[in-house]
């Protein structure tokens, strides 16, 4: 049994080698790290830095699942930004792997009268944590955060049980404003080497998507719309969005899918005969950004030396603008002292050939 004051764990904490563990005794480049694990998965937090998770290991084959920049992990406090720049201050910070981005998401905007910056405020201000649940067949940790430019409250629960490669993660913004609010709301996911190659499979629940476009070499055709799972590529031949060009391809790419019938996606190694998914409320999250980067991404901040995808579950187009051809800001109201929550899965599976489906419960139907 855990001893727990005030939310904190004193030194007298149960360990273990064996079923589900969990510890916030850790520092890591001076940042308060949470670490939950279980037989097959491990997944570390940073708490001091927007409760970024940014290791989940499948620990029989040593993957890491999580895309790391090229600086990794950085403590914020010990930078001082050269400019007031939002983006490049949001970057200077940004270790790649998972965060949760709300109220405000992508470029910087006029929230309110608020000047709120690149990806919101609550991904860069440290959260506390408490070990809700410490058992060998289920442990938990809650994250949450009180915004300072923006009126929300912002939780989260990790849970992992014993002998299932499943973490879920129960999230709840509220509206602490005496006013109406809005919000834009996501999971910023970004996978990488040496899980991701041009050998993987994308699969997800069929849907529409829009390609606005980024800076070139782009791998689609710009300001086109379509369907899952082929697009136009720039000199017109078909691209078929299952697979992931290689490094050496040079390509970068942003698109959007919406009108998913369902909520899920996955991407599977067929050479490492694994696979990453994640499994998300559409009534939630009504859109899927897909952010590219095949060795593409030339000038600031990659310069042509990453190999990664983001595979970001939204609320909202980015910064809730309105989508295209149309006038009405995709945010999300909110009244005030209301709560929103959702329930998200990331589940690990073994196969080479793909995934049919996945359910809400995080289980896989494999091709």
């Amino acid at each position: 049994m855990s001893i727990v004051i005030r939310g904190h764990l004193l030194n007298y904490q149960d360990e273990r080698v064996v079923g589900c563990r969990i510890s916030d005794s850790w520092k890591y480049r001076g940042l308060k790290v949470v670490i939950l694990e279980n037989e097959l998965i491990r997944v570390s937090v940073l708490a001091d830095k927007g409760a970024d998770i940014y290791e989940f290991v499948y620990k029989p084959s040593d993957v890491d699942f999580m895309w790391r920049t090229p600086w990794g992990v950085r403590n914020p406090a010990l930078t001082i930004p050269s400019t007031g720049w939002g983006e490049g201050i949001w970057h200077d910070s940004y270790i790649g792997g998972w965060q949760t981005i709300a109220p405000t998401s992508a470029d910087q905007q006029s929230y309110h009268g608020a000047d709120a910056g690149f990806h919101t405020e609550a991904t860069l201000m440290p959260w506390d944590s408490v070990i809700t649940e410490d058992t060998p067949e289920r442990v938990s940790a809650k994250f949450f955060v009180r915004t300072i430019r923006t009126p929300f409250w912002i939780e989260k629960k990790l849970t992992l049980e014993k002998n299932k490669p499943v973490l879920t993660i129960n999230e709840t913004l509220k509206n602490e404003a005496e006013e109406d609010m809005d919000y834009q709301w996501g999971q910023h996911v970004a996978l990488g080497e040496p899980f991701l190659d041009d050998k993987c499979i994308l699969d997800m629940a069929p849907g529409n998507f829009i390609a606005p476009g980024d800076r070139p070499p782009n791998r689609l055709k710009t300001d086109q719309v379509g369907k899952w799972p082929f697009a136009e590529s720039p000199d017109g031949s078909t691209e078929d969005l299952r697979t992931f060009p290689a490094k050496n391809s040079r390509l970068q790419d942003y698109m959007i899918f919406k009108n998913q019938k369902e909520g899920w996606y996955s991407v599977t190694n067929p050479q490492l005969k694994l696979g990453f998914g994640l499994s998300y409320p559409i009534n939630i999250f009504r859109y899927l950004w897909y952010w590219q980067v095949f060795g593409g991404g030339y000038g600031y901040p990659w310069y042509g030396r990453t190999y990664n995808v983001g595979l970001e579950p939204f609320s909202s187009f980015p910064a809730g603008e309105p989508e295209p051809g149309s006038n009405k800001p995709t945010s999300v109201k909110i009244k005030s002292g209301e709560k929103v929550s959702a329930t998200i899965k990331a589940v690990v599976f073994p196969s080479h050939k793909g995934v049919k489906h996945i359910n809400q419960n995080g289980e896989v139907e494999l091709k």
